[in-house]
């Protein structure tokens, strides 16, 4: 079961644990390919730890310095966006991580789908902006998609050896963030500092702040619709503060399957990589007996918008949820920037979505056109917002 890995976003949370498990488990993966952004120095650390046959800085300023820093090395460096796209079609990849954060891990991961490539998903942006494409390709080409996502994995693994005719309903659980009790006329004045602080689980910056939102449960709402072929209006979210259960499904019988583990990524990250076996780890085992009690609440999808508007741009279809996914990323980060309050990401979000003219069509040129003119809306709207 040895594979080929390109690990695109490898300088990030999702990459750098992936690598950890690499290393752990050297008779299993390979690295063929490691992908980053904007972050050379750490990118030429991991490359000459892992010794990839090639690299790849997308910020194309950094290209003479990762090529010289890995000179003598044997190992190809590309640079600019264009070669995320090429190194994931390539010869010598087996298995594509798409880890990178956002819009900008479109491209790369349809063209890994496209090569038919199995590929172990962490950028559910991918399948919020362009679902029905993606699964349309993937079928084509026979790609496997494999969730990352603790939540989607947890899904997964309850569906394994059900049939889809016997699903009743999907439950994605989530942790509720660190605002969980606090009040809504407190929400207005929360810091991105405090939004940071999630109770359980660390991750980048701005899962982080989705998370605090609930935006990204609404976001895996709209991944778990294309994933699983499952009808927005049968996945429910169920808030339980000690994220534990990472999800549920309910059958037609009336049971109901749950996942558990300790709130841990490297669990779901292993299960996409070795997938459908599963290896022995060192990783800690969740004890029911101390944590003693597992709690269960509705999500306030009144103090936190950005739940119902997710599950609206979904049942709106088309490019609503692009126009979503696009608003919210040019929020988040004018809040983290301090430029917007928190509330301010749901608003910023709602505004964006009244203004977007709906498009069915399932194409690239879509999404992308979709994608800048939601962000000018969004930018436009902030800076209103700043005026005031």
């Amino acid at each position: 079961m040895h594979k080929r890995l390109a690990i695109l976003g490898s300088t990030g949370s999702i990459g750098t644990q992936t690598l950890g498990i690499v290393a752990r488990y050297p008779d299993l993966f390979t690295v063929a390919v490691l992908a980053a952004g904007n972050n050379a120095e750490l990118l030429m650390e991991q490359a000459r730890i892992f010794r990839p046959a090639r690299v790849v800085i997308g910020n194309e300023a950094f290209y003479s310095v990762v090529r010289d820093g890995l000179s003598g090395l044997g190992i190809e460096v590309l640079a600019g966006r264009k070669a995320f796209e090429e190194v994931v079609s390539s010869d010598g990849v087996d298995t594509v991580v798409a880890a990178m954060v956002g819009f900008a891990g479109l491209r790369p991961t349809a063209a890994a789908v496209k090569a038919g490539r199995e590929v172990a998903l962490a950028n559910k942006e991918t399948l919020v902006v362009a679902g029905e494409m993606i699964t349309n390709t993937a079928t084509a080409s026979g790609c496997k998609l494999l969730p990352v996502d603790s939540e989607h994995s947890a899904i997964m693994q309850c569906l394994n050896g059900e049939p889809q005719s016997s699903v009743e309903k999907i439950i994605l659980t989530a942790s509720g963030g660190p605002f969980r009790s606090t009040p809504a006329d407190r929400l207005a004045k929360v810091t991105p500092l405090e939004a940071l602080r999630h109770p359980n689980w660390s991750m980048g910056s701005k899962i982080t702040i989705d998370s605090a939102t609930l935006m990204n449960k609404g976001l895996e709402v709209i991944e778990a619709h294309w994933l699983f072929g499952t009808p927005g209006e049968k996945i429910d979210v169920l808030v339980h503060p000690q994220s534990i259960i990472h999800s549920m499904v309910q059958f037609t019988d009336g049971s109901i399957k749950a996942q558990l583990g300790v709130p841990d990524m490297r669990l779901p990250i292993i299960y996409a990589l070795t997938y459908p076996e599963r290896v022995i780890t060192e990783l800690p085992r969740p004890s029911l007996a101390e944590i003693g009690t597992l709690t269960f609440e509705e999500p306030d999808e009144n103090r936190f918008r950005c739940l119902p508007l997710a599950r609206s741009s979904l049942k709106s279809g088309g490019n609503m949820p692009c126009a979503l996914n696009a608003a919210n990323e040019v929020a988040v980060a004018a809040f983290l920037q301090e430029k917007i309050g928190f509330n301010d990401i749901a608003a910023t979000v709602e505004h964006v979505l009244g203004k977007t003219l709906f498009n069915s069509e399932a194409s690239m040129d879509v999404y992308e056109d979709t994608d800048a003119r939601s962000r000018i809306l969004a930018t436009e709207y902030i800076s209103k917002t700043n005026r005031k």
